[in-house]
């Protein structure tokens, strides 16, 4: 019986690929029908390139959490510098800043932010959490994690003071300040959501930020989850704080990106309505890379590999809207101590995988160990090497046509989770990014489809982002037009369920295969 919906299809035909469909030998086959089988010539691996050799400008990482001390840096800078990610999100860490009135040690934060400029990177600051100086309800949890400074005048004129002295003593450093975390989530404004109390904040921190540099950019909003709250932002906005703001920074975290766009469009168009010029930037997005982690999209199927292909499948994504840049979380595995209070040391070990290093942990939580690289590094390491300063979103003259191919029936543009991406390079190469958007927790996706483009230069390539392997596609793969002229069909080209490159002209550096 002829399946009749692309799940129906996958349950017959993908535990017959998985075999092969995950570890791809060095020379890749393709089947033609009724042909010989046609190779793809496996030619060489994506050069990696980092930071300091010239950034990805619309991709960051998180390095969260310093200011609960919870992993060590010295460790990571020089494995999340080799990423080539432009942006890193710190956390400012007021309590472990200010353990008596009125004194500031920034002597950890000034490591931190000179550590990531010295190898390329641009750090962005976090204003967060709370202090037991000045509040007593910040006494009750490990690093004062979630605490507002909002219920009386000493708490704000303190508050304040604080962001002055940042601001001042990071002046010509940072040029990106973000307000608070989260706080349309209960551990993160653990004093009660209220809308109202974060946008009279908002305005509040804006102004001491500005008094001391005028030229800094300042974010706000920081929403949790997956742009479902929509109310929430909407009495906050109404305060005024938007025009106070430069980026509207909200956090992604979802099983699929199907119905993201939809989401982003509302909360674009609510935050637009109140400031025109506002940009956006996607601050937190990430998933884990095993079941037992504490966090966003906690208890679920994830493995390392499903980890490696949400971050490309999320980033590509977000690239792929008007965001100014998005930024993955985080760095290296680490508790998520958002909940954690003092005295009571079980209720902060509460692990997290996010990290695209893995680590181990000390009976205190502590990240240990070496901090070893999982494929989600080395596909955020691929993205960064596609996506360099002169590389665009845009238009190419290409469709996915489907047919009748080696695996049954194809996919193609009427397949409803089919996702993809043009890119162009200053030098005048084009370049492709599609994948089928299945759901990654019960399907693991590999098929084929046809191509049929045009006016697009050669050589043709497709780069695997998660191994960093570029074939090269033979003319034997490529049909011409029976009109002529420079149109191809490019028959059987492989479909994963994550991002895929396909390359026209001279567009990605690769090291080429030893022979």
């Amino acid at each position: 019986m002829k399946p009749k919906s692309l799940t129906s299809l996958l349950r017959i035909v993908a535990p017959a690929l998985l075999a092969t469909a995950l570890c791809l030998p060095a020379t890749a086959q393709t089947v033609h029908p009724k042909a010989a089988p046609v190779q793809l010539k496996r030619i060489g691996k994506v050069t990696p390139r980092a930071s300091v050799e010239g950034v990805s400008p619309r991709i960051g990482i998180g390095f969260e959490k310093l200011d609960r001390n919870v992993f060590d840096p010295e460790k990571a800078y020089d494995k999340v510098g080799a990423l080539g990610v432009k942006w890193v999100r710190i956390q400012s860490g007021w309590q472990r800043t200010e353990k008596v009135r009125g004194q500031y040690d920034f002597a950890w934060l000034d490591s931190v932010v000179d550590n990531l400029i010295k190898r390329g990177m641009t750090p962005w600051i976090n204003l967060c959490y709370g202090n037991e100086l000045y509040t007593p309800e910040a006494k009750k949890y490990f690093g004062a994690v979630g605490v507002p400074p909002v219920k009386t005048g000493e708490e704000r004129r303190a508050w304040a003071a604080y962001v002055t002295a940042v601001v001042k003593h990071f002046k010509g450093r940072v040029q990106l300040y973000e307000i608070w975390n989260e706080p349309n989530a209960l551990n993160c404004w653990k004093t009660g959501v209220n809308p109202a109390e974060y946008g009279e904040f908002v305005i509040a921190t804006s102004k001491a930020i500005r008094a001391v540099d005028p030229s800094a950019q300042i974010a706000g909003g920081v929403t949790s989850g997956s742009l479902k709250h929509l109310g929430y932002m909407a009495a906050a906005l109404e305060t005024g704080m938007a025009a106070h703001l430069d980026i509207f920074s909200y956090h992604y975290y979802a099983i699929t990106e199907l119905g993201y766009k939809n989401r982003y469009d509302a909360m674009r168009a609510l935050v637009r309505a109140h400031n025109p010029d506002i940009k956006m930037v996607q601050g937190e997005s990430g998933t884990q890379s095993r079941p037992d982690g504490r966090g966003a999209l906690r208890y679920r199927a994830w493995t390392p590999q499903n980890q490696a292909k949400l971050l490309l499948r999320h980033l590509v994504t977000d690239i792929s809207f008007d965001v100014d840049f998005t930024s993955y979380f985080t760095t290296v595995d680490m508790i998520e101590a958002l909940d954690g209070k003092v005295g009571e040391k079980a209720s902060y070990l509460d692990y997290g995988y996010f990290g695209v290093l893995g680590a181990d942990f000390d009976e205190d939580g502590r990240s240990t160990g070496e901090y070893t690289p999982k494929p989600s590094y080395y596909a955020l390491q691929n993205l960064c090497s596609v996506f360099t300063d002169d590389v665009t979103t845009g238009n190419i003259a290409l469709q996915i046509v489907p047919g009748e191919g080696a695996y049954g029936k194809e996919v193609g543009f009427d397949d409803h989770p089919l996702q993809y991406l043009a890119l162009e390079k200053s030098n005048g190469a084009r370049g492709f990014l599609y994948w089928n958007a299945t759901d990654l927790l019960t399907t693991s996706f590999e098929s084929a489809t046809t191509m049929i483009f045009t006016g697009l230069p050669k050589p043709v390539r497709l780069v695997d982002l998660i191994t960093g392997d570029v074939y090269e596609v033979p003319d034997e793969m490529m049909v011409q037009s029976r009109y002529k002229g420079n149109s191809w069909t490019l028959k059987n080209i492989r479909i994963t369920d994550y991002p895929l490159l396909l390359t026209f002209g001279d567009f990605v550096k690769f090291e080429p295969s030893k022979k």
